[in-house]
C-alpha cells in the first residue's frame, strides 16, 4: 500500500488519479477510491475545480491485523497474518 501511496504522493489530484487508474498493483484500486472521495468531497463541500487540487498529505498507517491458522503436515499449525491499513487524504488548493 505504501509504494502506491508514494508514486501518487505530491502530485496533482487529477494526476495522480489517472497514474493509480494504469496501475497493475492491488492496492491502487483502494487508493484511487480514496482519492476519488477526496475529490468529490471537495467539489461538493467548497466548490473547487479538480485541476486547482493537489495532495498536500496522503499517510498511510496500520489497521487491525487479523491472525489465522493453516494445517500443516505432522498435526502442525502455521499463522497467517492477515493485514489492514488506514489511509487519511488531505487536499489542498494551489
Amino acid at each position: 500500500m505504501r509504494s502506491v501511496v508514494n508514486m501518487v504522493r505530491g502530485k496533482g489530484a487529477d494526476e495522480a488519479l489517472g497514474i493509480l487508474r494504469f496501475c497493475r498493483r492491488r492496492a491502487a484500486g483502494n487508493v484511487l477510491k480514496m482519492i476519488e472521495s477526496a475529490v468529490a468531497n471537495a467539489k461538493q463541500k467548497g466548490g473547487i475545480a479538480i485541476e486547482n487540487l493537489y495532495l498536500k498529505e496522503i499517510v498511510v498507517g496500520q489497521g487491525p491485523i487479523m491472525k489465522r491458522w493453516r494445517a500443516r503436515s505432522r498435526g502442525m499449525a502455521h499463522r497467517i497474518i492477515k493485514r489492514s491499513s488506514h489511509i487519511s487524504v488531505e487536499l489542498e488548493e494551489r
